[in-house]
């Protein structure tokens, strides 16, 4: 099947006036491709910091971490990080991250203007992905005239415009009441299975869990996995 997430013996301390913080104390993970993954655990407990470190957003203090059989991350200059995360690596976050004064399809179209896709290929990309999640008739709608729903779609279609590999969620639903939460949940495993792409989901939400293909338990640092039935 393949991976395209392998983190061996990750550590992350941050050093702080008052000191040391040891975030990760040495975790170890592995991500298959169309794998829906879920990380579960209380807050503070290094969940985010964990996204992190795979995302390239920031470095561990040990350890490993690979990223599509590759691209060992502590190996990597910025750019090659940044181009990793336009390319293979899309964000969702518990805050949703949309620009205001922009349309729900410009939004959308953000990584693809990064990336100097041309205006027609743009609209077009960013348009099919808005219908994937159910918003084909807000595109020209603006965030404050969508509900939090439809923004968290919003920021999913745009997650997903560029095409990426590997998908990373820090409490997707954490802002969101429990049957849209749970139509969000659903519209993620669905995108999972239709578009190829592995997810790799941050949350404390159980009805995330229940629909993961693995859940992974992190506590004070450390991580052991439950494979589900």
């Amino acid at each position: 099947m393949g991976t395209v997430v392998v983190a061996r013996n990750v550590r992350k301390v941050y050093r702080l006036a008052g000191g040391n913080v040891e975030a990760l104390r040495g975790v170890s993970l592995s991500l298959g491709k169309r794998e829906f993954v879920v990380i579960m655990g209380p807050s503070g407990s290094g969940k985010s910091t964990l996204l992190n470190m795979i995302g390239t957003l920031d470095m561990p203090t040990d350890g490993d971490v690979i990223l599509f059989e590759k691209y060992r991350v502590h190996e990597l200059s910025d750019a090659e990080k940044a181009y990793l995360r336009l390319t293979k690596i899309g964000f969702i976050y518990q805050a949703f991250h949309l620009i205001p004064f922009l349309t729900a399809a410009e939004n959308v179209e953000i990584p693809l203007r990064i990336s100097s896709a041309a205006a027609r290929e743009r609209r077009a990309r960013a348009l099919d992905m808005l219908s994937r999640v159910g918003l084909e008739k807000r595109a020209l709608h603006k965030p404050h005239q969508l509900s939090y729903g439809e923004q968290q779609r919003v920021a999913i279609a745009r997650s997903l415009v560029n095409e990426p590999e590997l998908v990373l969620a820090d409490e997707p639903t954490g802002n969101l009441d429990s049957e849209t939460g749970r139509e969000i949940v659903e519209l993620m495993k669905a995108l999972c299975r239709e578009k190829g792409v592995s997810f790799l989901v941050a949350t404390h939400d159980p009805s995330i869990a229940q629909v993961a293909d693995r859940v992974l338990r992190l506590k004070d640092g450390t991580i052991r996995e439950e494979i589900l039935a």
